[in-house]
């Protein structure tokens, strides 16, 4: 076990992990380190990073590869998972945990497991997904992308058969556990459904306090024709921990990708959601909800190519933001030439309760098509003072009235997640958060 800089990237992966998959892995993983050393880990230098300062981060001296300890289901934090009692896939470090997972209740049609063990049984299988054009243009724009592809070696495989419909949603664990001293991972998962599959995935990203712990996380999406996912995520790292998250979705024609992000924990976040949408007839609607305090630093940029005709995308992201906490919204939308039809809207809220508070938000649209319906807004401001006054006019106290007016404000983005299960589930973890607030045991 070595501890080396993050920015470092030094390869950690063992000779027999290196050999899996054949040659066309082998070039799949060399072609993300060559992308990442090209690139060079990310400052503010870079556009994309204008906001965002990971120097910090690549100082920071990480176990590679970080130990995987054995947990028991008591071992999980459930104050920072979403309380859902369905089955379930655990990832530690960025390994699968056969012992804490429960698979038994998986559907007929539905594929769910570790992708080192595809890798070792079938590696072939996965080689569309991970050389489509989306994942490649991922390795030559995203760094961090780029280094979790050089690093590939574990995490989720889901696979979906055209037609199936899953009742009920899946829950996803990412746990990271820090050792003696501050540990990286790099999971990978690989979603597929098939034409008219339909599914619900909840995703939880959690760790424990200790040490700090970094997970550079990528997810590939990709949906057949007329299929749908409902993908929500839920980001609550421990105090110290480091999130930084890429999505890469390929929506098929008639296919729908609805993204709900839900982040409330963590020192540094990034979340990034990339969607092609590549067939006529596609949807996406990228949405989520943020909560910052002192010292938190929450970054949320999405990018959608509407690269067809006749295709439509949505994002709405609110934030609030508290003490000194730190928000960041960069949101852009592309309209090709030939993506005539177009519907793309967007839409970024902030709520600043503390004079301390800060928000950037850059928005974008970049429109080649004529025949297009596109917008996007944004505000930031305090808190509605008439609104306040007239909860304390009905004798609630102000500190009742805020955190009602806080809470409000947060969950109304969460009426975009359709299964009522999830949607509360993430209303329960937000009035934890609100909860915390008061009782100051969420501060970081």
């Amino acid at each position: 076990m070595t501890a080396t800089p993050v920015a470092a990237a030094t390869p950690f992966l063992d000779p027999e992990t290196r050999a899996e998959g054949g040659g066309w892995l082998g070039a799949v993983r060399q072609a993300g380190l060559d992308g990442y050393r090209r690139q060079g880990f990310p400052t503010p230098r870079h556009e994309a990073w204008k906001y965002t300062n990971l120097s910090a981060v690549g100082r920071l001296a990480v176990e590679t590869p970080p130990a995987v300890p054995a947990l028991t289901a008591a071992d999980l934090p459930g104050d920072r998972l979403l309380p859902l009692d369905v089955p379930r896939l655990v990832f530690v470090n960025g390994r699968f945990s056969a012992p804490l997972s429960d698979l038994d209740r998986l559907p007929a049609g539905v594929r769910a497991g570790s992708l080192r063990a595809v890798l070792l049984t079938d590696p072939g299988h996965l080689r569309p997904v991970l050389e489509r054009p989306q994942a490649q243009e991922a390795v030559a724009t995203l760094p961090l992308a780029a280094l979790n592809t050089g690093f590939l070696s574990d995490g989720l495989v889901l696979e979906i058969d055209a037609g199936v419909s899953v009742e009920g949603p899946l829950h996803i664990i990412h746990l990271s556990v820090p050792g003696e001293s501050a540990t990286l991972a790099h999971p990978r998962g690989l979603i597929r459904l098939g034409a008219g599959a339909r599914a619900t995935l909840a995703v939880s990203y959690s760790g424990l306090p200790g040490a700090p712990s970094v997970i550079n996380a990528v997810t590939d999406v990709v949906l057949g024709e007329d299929a749908h996912l409902s993908h929500v995520r839920l980001l609550a790292e421990a105090p110290e921990g480091v999130h930084i998250g890429a999505v890469l979705a390929t929506v098929g024609a008639r296919a729908r990708y609805d993204a709900f992000t839900l982040t409330l924990g963590g020192r540094l976040v990034r979340n990034e959601i990339r969607v092609l949408l590549d067939g006529e007839g596609a949807q996406a609607h990228v949405n989520g909800a943020y909560a910052a305090r002192k010292g938190q630093h929450i970054d949320n940029t999405v990018f959608v190519d509407h690269a067809v005709p006749n295709a439509k995308s949505s994002q709405l992201f609110k934030g609030v933001l508290d003490e000194t906490g730190r928000g960041v919204f960069q949101g852009k939308i592309l309209v090709r030439r030939d993506a005539q039809g177009t519907d793309g809207q967007q839409l970024h809220q902030a709520l600043l309760l503390t004079p301390g508070a800060e928000v950037d938000i850059k928005p974008e649209l970049q429109i080649y098509a004529d025949d297009v319906a596109c917008s996007h807004g944004a505000t930031a401001g305090e808190m509605d003072a008439e609104a306040l006054f007239y909860l304390q006019s009905r004798g609630i106290d102000e500190e009742t009235a805020r955190a009602l007016l806080v809470e409000a404000f947060l969950e109304d983005a969460l009426t975009t997640v359709a299964d009522e299960a999830v949607r509360d589930a993430l209303t329960e973890r937000v009035r934890d958060w609100q909860r915390g607030r008061a009782q100051a045991t969420w501060n970081v």
